[in-house]
């Protein structure tokens, strides 16, 4: 199994990455291992556009499609979903899958999320509350859902008692700044952002091959808190960089990338490549700097900076150390 993984605050391009990669290589699955509806991949795929929430890229490529036991699932979104990508000319028969005991978000949910995540920037999708009843035992499992019956599945049985190789693309919600546990608390998810957490979806500690981080070459932050210096640059960032959450529409604040907390993200999920995004953002605005140990380090050029991230990233304990530079409109 390989992992993807974002290594700040989402919004980094790992839809790109799972599309690029479903592609790429020889996947059996494309599982969806975290989060619900509040995440927004937006994947380009034949010349159209197209912005998913919760069905994993895999289905663009006729590769099985789950979205797994770790995930909360909203059945109105996953309709208008299937929707959406049949009105694009995807053919999604027989290939996405609903793992049974996923949890379900209800109107309920959402309305509830609307009132009180405002606190914390949630994006009222129902994700906290439909955690919140999952772990405190008195939610409701997809298993129950009428509608969701022709697409359930038993992961048990998907992974372990069906024939054949199993070749897992694992493709993650949010971000390692988010995570509930390893976030920056309480302006945090309510599910696991890690590459441990695809685990969760069935799957044994030995199934990890590669994992595949994601970060921007600068950060962005969508929510309550206070996250943007003061600065026309960052604005300009924001603009050039079109920073708009693609499930709300609100902007995202935007910084220097923290090279502590990327080292961090980087070594706790064991990550093996790294893709950085939008190199053509910072190009474009002229500025090139990067935050470590809280001081603010500028270069003269992009070569610089790339060479400065780079010796730092291989002088970590990471097993191979691929790392990529890409502009927005590539992926790798």
């Amino acid at each position: 199994m390989d992992v993807i993984v974002d290594l700040q605050y989402g919004d980094c391009g790992k839809g790109k990455v799972a599309h690029y990669l479903s592609h790429k290589n020889s996947y059996t699955h494309v599982l969806r291992y975290n989060g619900g509806a509040n995440a927004g991949h937006t994947i380009f795929h034949n010349g159209k556009k197209f912005v998913t929430h919760q069905i994993p890229a895999g289905v663009f490529f006729g590769v099985r499609s789950v979205i797994g036991n770790g995930c909360v699932v909203d059945p109105e979104q996953f309709f208008k979903e299937l929707q959406m990508l049949e009105d694009g000319g995807i053919d999604t028969t027989g290939k996405i899958f609903v793992a049974e005991n996923a949890h379900i978000i209800t109107s309920a949910h959402k309305e509830e999320d609307k009132k009180v995540g405002a606190a914390i920037g949630t994006t009222g999708r129902g994700n906290g509350p439909a955690y919140r009843e999952k772990y405190g035992r008195t939610g409701v499992r997809a298993e129950t859902i009428p509608e969701l019956k022709p697409y359930l599945i038993d992961l048990y049985e998907e992974w372990f008692e069906t024939t054949g190789d199993k070749h897992i693309l694992a493709e993650g919600a949010q971000g390692f700044g988010l995570d509930i546990d390893w976030g920056d608390y309480p302006f945090v998810t309510s599910s696991h952002c890690t590459a441990a957490g695809a685990l969760l979806n069935g799957l044994p500690a030995n199934a990890i091959r590669d994992v595949w981080g994601v970060a921007k070459i600068y950060e962005t932050y969508v929510g309550s808190k206070e996250f943007q210096p003061a600065g026309e640059v960052f604005n300009k960032i924001g603009d050039i960089g079109e920073e708009f959450g693609s499930t709300t529409g609100r902007r995202r604040q935007t910084n220097w990338m923290n090279m502590q907390t990327l080292e961090r993200a980087i070594r706790m999920n064991g990550v093996t490549h790294i893709v950085f995004s939008k190199t053509d953002v910072l190009r474009e605005v002229s500025a090139w700097a990067v935050i470590d140990d809280t001081k603010v380090i500028e270069f003269k050029s992009e070569k610089a900076m790339q060479e400065f991230v780079s010796e730092r990233l291989k002088s970590l304990d990471i097993k191979k150390a691929n790392i990529f530079f890409s502009d927005s409109k590539e992926t790798i």
